[in-house]
C-alpha cells in the first residue's frame, strides 16, 4: 500500500533525487509523484521492485497451478506423461 506522506511533487524530486533515493532504499517504500497535482508516476528502487516482481512470479504460479489442479479434478486434465509426449511428437523432440 502507498504511504500517503510519499506523495510529492515531480518538481520536488527532481530538486532533491539524493534525498528521495537515499529514503526509498532505507524505507523500502515507493514514492508517488505527481505533475499539475495528479499522481503520474511511482518510482521505487531496483530491489525492492525486484522482490515485487518476485512475489508477482510466485503468486501467479501458485493460482496456475491451483487452476491446473481444479481442472484435472473436474477431468479436464490429462497425466503429464500423455501431455509431455503429446508436446514431443508436436515439435519433433526424441525422449
Amino acid at each position: 500500500m502507498i504511504n500517503l506522506s510519499e506523495i510529492h511533487s515531480l518538481s520536488d524530486f527532481q530538486r532533491n533525487p539524493d534525498e528521495y533515493l537515499e529514503r526509498m532504499k532505507r524505507e523500502k517504500t515507493p514514492v508517488v509523484l505527481t505533475v499539475n497535482g495528479k499522481a503520474e508516476i511511482v518510482v521505487q528502487d531496483a530491489r525492492s521492485y525486484q522482490e515485487l516482481l518476485d512475489r508477482v512470479e510466485r503468486a501467479e504460479t501458485v493460482a496456475a497451478v491451483r487452476q491446473a489442479m481444479k481442472e484435472f479434478h473436474r477431468g479436464e486434465g490429462r497425466p503429464a506423461r500423455e501431455a509431455l509426449e503429446a508436446l514431443r511428437e508436436k515439435h519433433g523432440v526424441s525422449g
